[in-house]
């Protein structure tokens, strides 16, 4: 489904409303003086006389006009948010956040993200499903994020599979995908070391739980809590000696496997050498 060109109000209302507040007033002093003043300083007889008529309060009828749809904007800007606080703060359980239609969902899912301190852009509302439902950004970075509203069936590895295929087209930093039940072991396996989050009905239950605490003001900490790139295990404790290579004896460093996460102990001396050791095989040398 084709999305509707954005007008310059729905662009304003999307806005923090302060931000409509503070259009209107610029834009109410650009049109009533600023034009005024602009052709009066020019050269030429013709632009001054324009001036002239602009400053004598011609414009005076736009400039209300401007004012009047900014702050139109800041006003459906504002209930907007009261809504989707709103939606947030009432969500007692599981069973309330599965009531919400797709709507409803996307908009609390944004909440949610925006009283961790991202930035939320709402991109899927304009349809039933619109891949990409929401965008984040935060610290000049970019994040992707589907919401699945399926109340029965499991998130299937075909969608992660999409919306990773979208990272590069879109320039995004990693993908989130937030669902209100669970996702298939081929979904969390594809998603396994790469920068995609995979949030559970319950794990969203938790991040609507906590932004419901903090408040609509206040900022949580951003932390992940969906199935995402498994951080690497430990290396092994390096020992007072640690073991000699087997192939040249040199000493050895910890590593680990980027494909399996497993660890092991590296010659020092790669890729000119590359023995290697278990990573709880001593040194037999």
């Amino acid at each position: 489904m084709a999305r509707r060109r954005e007008s310059a109000l729905d662009i304003l209302a999307a806005l923090p409303w302060p931000v409509g507040i503070v259009a209107g007033l610029v834009g109410f002093w650009a049109v009533r003086y600023g034009a005024g003043w602009y052709f009066g300083s020019r050269e030429g007889e013709l632009a001054a006389a324009f001036g002239r008529q602009l400053g004598s309060g011609a414009l005076t009828p736009l400039a209300w006009a401007v004012l009047t749809m900014c702050w139109m904007a800041a006003g459906a800007s504002y209930l907007r948010a009261r809504q989707r606080a709103r939606l947030l703060d009432t969500r007692a359980g599981l069973d309330s956040i599965t009531a919400l239609d797709w709507r409803e969902f996307e908009q609390l899912v944004g909440e949610a993200f925006r009283r961790q301190g991202y930035s939320v852009e709402e991109t899927g509302l304009g349809g039933a499903d619109g891949g990409v439902d929401l965008v984040l950004r935060r610290e000049g970075r970019k994040w992707l994020v589907q919401c699945k509203r399926w109340r029965q069936r499991q998130v299937p590895v075909a969608t992660v599979r999409e919306m990773w295929g979208l990272l590069a087209h879109h320039r995004a930093d990693g993908i989130k995908i937030v669902c209100v039940g669970d996702f298939t072991p081929d979904a969390r396996r594809f998603a396994s070391g790469k920068a995609i989050e995979l949030i559970t009905g319950q794990q969203l239950l938790t991040m609507v739980d906590g932004a419901r605490r903090e408040g609509p003001h206040g900022r949580l900490p951003v932390v992940p809590i969906g199935t995402r790139a498994a951080p690497s295990p430990a290396p092994p404790r390096q020992q007072a000696a640690p073991p000699a290579c087997p192939k040249c004896s040199e000493p050895m460093t910890p590593r680990t496997n980027r494909q399996t996460g497993a660890a092991f102990w590296g010659c020092a001396a790669y890729p000119r050498c590359r023995g290697t050791r278990a990573a709880g095989e001593a040194s037999h040398s």
